[in-house]
């Protein structure tokens, strides 16, 4: 079995690690003066690179494999894995200056194995060094936290990820256009572990070195461009009944709501921006033939006084990207996950008809 790519392509110094540009600049700071804390807490979202910027900072510290303990406390939450580690401290290294104890999900440990730890926390004998790693810095007692110097991770930008997806495939020997890198960066949601899982599922699967966005499509799930024209021309021709046809078709066939707005924002972001003359700055991002679409929707959507006036169909507005990204943050956890999206068209299309509806009477 092949080596899994998130592993494989894991940063190894700090000039590999991407998009966490504020914390490693610090820490680098911090190797090279030598002032290095005796706790830190990485937090972020999962996939952002935390665990591997804790093994990277612990090898520039100058410690080695066999005094770098890594330890899952989601699965070691009771009292007695914390005191057993509190034990394990005061032993000094095999071979090097420090003794790293990263402690990945710090979050789940339970509330007197958390105060256990800060009794060791907070009097640490001097060669050890410990790297807290948490996506739920809420849960972390304040305590524990004040002991701590504390670095957020940020999710990388999808400009950031499909860069990431581009370079790997090249380095595994496929070829992979803009629109398809787009669409892996948006589905890896803001994490590189993410992103690389899916390219792996993609080229374990092609036919052949050169990845489409159709083969993305099929692999992932992801909604066909159909489905989200659909929701678009309704949004421009007013038809209700068409946009709420396609989310209940996009229902039926188990496509996960949050992906399915990100991928309508998308669109409906290029319709805007190349209706305002700016088509260059999503040209790239675009297949040829969804370049075509969102201009051919731009161009024939109304937007002067006279042309509302006839009762034609409402305005691409900004307004309208709006409702969407208001609709994608409350999919998550909804009871109906098409309900946001559902309201939003009704919203967005109910709203624009009243406008004309009224113009018209004047």
């Amino acid at each position: 079995m092949s080596e899994v790519l998130y592993r494989k392509y894991r940063p190894q110094k700090f000039g590999d690690v991407l998009g966490q540009e504020h914390v490693v600049k610090v820490l680098e700071a911090q190797v090279e003066s030598g002032d290095i804390s005796h706790a830190y807490l990485f937090a972020g979202t999962r996939g952002t690179g935390k665990t591997s910027v804790a093994r990277i900072f612990a090898s520039a510290i100058g410690t080695s494999k066999n005094d770098i303990y890594e330890i899952d406390a989601a699965s070691n939450t009771g009292v007695d894995d914390i005191r057993s580690l509190n034990e394990s401290v005061n032993t000094l290294p095999f071979e090097s200056k420090y003794k790293v104890y990263i402690l990945d999900e710090v979050h789940m440990l339970s509330k007197s194995a958390a105060n256990a730890l800060l009794k060791t926390l907070e009097e640490p004998p001097s060669h050890v060094v410990f790297i807290l790693a948490t996506t739920e810095t809420h849960k972390i007692p304040e305590t524990v936290l004040s002991r701590c110097q504390v670095f957020t991770f940020k999710k990388p930008s999808e400009e950031t990820l499909k860069k990431v997806a581009q370079n790997i495939a090249k380095k595994e020997g496929f070829t992979i256009d803009s629109s398809s890198a787009d669409l892996i960066a948006l589905l890896g949601d803001g994490s590189f572990r993410d992103t690389q899982g899916i390219l792996q599922k993609i080229i374990s699967w092609s036919k052949d070195s050169k990845i489409s966005e159709e083969e993305v499509r099929l692999v992932t799930g992801a909604p066909k461009m159909e489905l989200i024209h659909d929701i678009l021309s309704a949004i421009s021709a007013g038809d209700l009944p068409k946009g709420l046809s396609a989310v209940h078709t996009a229902a039926k066939e188990n496509i996960d709501m949050s992906v399915f707005l990100k991928l309508i924002l998308h669109s409906a972001r290029a319709v805007l921006l190349v209706r305002f003359g700016a088509e260059s700055v999503i040209k790239d991002s675009l297949s040829e033939s969804e370049f075509d679409f969102v201009t051919k929707l731009a161009k024939s959507d109304p937007s002067s006084r006279a042309e509302h006036a006839t009762g034609q169909a409402p305005t691409f507005s900004s307004q309208v990207l709006v409702e969407l990204l208001t609709a994608l943050e409350q999919t998550s956890g909804a009871y109906i996950p098409s309900l946001p999206l559902e309201l939003a068209l009704v919203n967005i299309i109910g709203n624009n008809l009243e406008k004309i509806d009224k113009k018209l009477k004047n």
